[in-house]
Formats: C-alpha cells, sequence, structure tokens
C-alpha cells in the first residue's frame, strides 16, 4: 500500500511538471517561422520600393537643373539686353543644389549672338534616362537621351 502512495505522489508530480513544461512552451512571443516571414515580407517591399525612390530623386535633381537652366538662361538674356552680347562667363549659380550632380556649360557663338547652356549629369546621377540636358538662346530645350516629355 505504501508504494501506491509513494508511487502516486511520484505521478502526480511528474504530470504537475508537464504541465509547468507546456505553461513555459506557451509563452507569448514571436517564432522563428514567423520573424522570417516577416523578414521576407520587408525585403520584397523593399526591392519593390527602393527603385521607385531612388527615379524620384533622380527626377527631382533633373528639375532643379532645369531650373538652373532656365535661370543661367534669363541671367544671360538680360545682360545681353544691356550689353547686347551674351558674355563668356558662366553665370553664378552658388546656392543650387543640382551643383552637385550636374556639370554646367556655357558655348557662345555666332559672335556673342547666340549660347547653348548645358547640364550634364555626373556621379549617381549619370543613371538619369535623361542624360545631358540643354538650352539654346532661342529657347529650344533638348536632352541626350529619353523622351521629350519625360525629361523636359
Amino acid at each position: 500500500m505504501m508504494t501506491s502512495v509513494a508511487s502516486r505522489t511520484a505521478i502526480r508530480a511528474s504530470v504537475r511538471q508537464g504541465r509547468r513544461t507546456r505553461a513555459i512552451r506557451r509563452m507569448p512571443g514571436f517564432s522563428l517561422i514567423e520573424l522570417m516571414i516577416v523578414v521576407a515580407v520587408i525585403a520584397i517591399l523593399a526591392a519593390i520600393v527602393y527603385p521607385n525612390y531612388r527615379e524620384s530623386v533622380l527626377k527631382s535633381r533633373r528639375g532643379q537643373a532645369k531650373a538652373d537652366l532656365v535661370e543661367m538662361a534669363q541671367i544671360l538674356e538680360r545682360r545681353h539686353t544691356v550689353e547686347n552680347s551674351y558674355p563668356d562667363e558662366m553665370p553664378n549659380l552658388s546656392d543650387s543644389s543640382a551643383l552637385a550632380h550636374y556639370d554646367f556649360d556655357l558655348e557662345i557663338a555666332a559672335g556673342g549672338q547666340a549660347f547653348v547652356l548645358t547640364a550634364a549629369p555626373r556621379g549617381g546621377q549619370g543613371e538619369d534616362r535623361c542624360g545631358t540636358l540643354s538650352l539654346t538662346s532661342t529657347g529650344q530645350k533638348t536632352n541626350s537621351s529619353g523622351t521629350f516629355a519625360e525629361c523636359w
């Protein structure tokens, strides 16, 4: 009889221990599989979003370069009105953010009566689909690649 009471006590203790073990297993938290699924979803979203973000950055820099070309053309036109010829030096745009991503150039033609302004992308901006942007004294806008509608 004594052994049966001891064995019952041992059985009860092991059952209690099993409940504790199961209780530990049921603790709140994330499993490794759940974390891997979250990481995979984030990676897929990043693969979709990053190219769109990069294109948006290139487009905004291109927009600043176009605005700078137009501003330089206006400065040149004002000088032409006063001096009756375009100056040989490039107008100063020291506060433009496009200076870090584009190389601007001025070409004077026809004895100082015409000009061509160009903005050539450099560094990471070289990936831009429009390439070099140009603006002439007659107002003609061109780009070296891409369509005119998407670039200007």
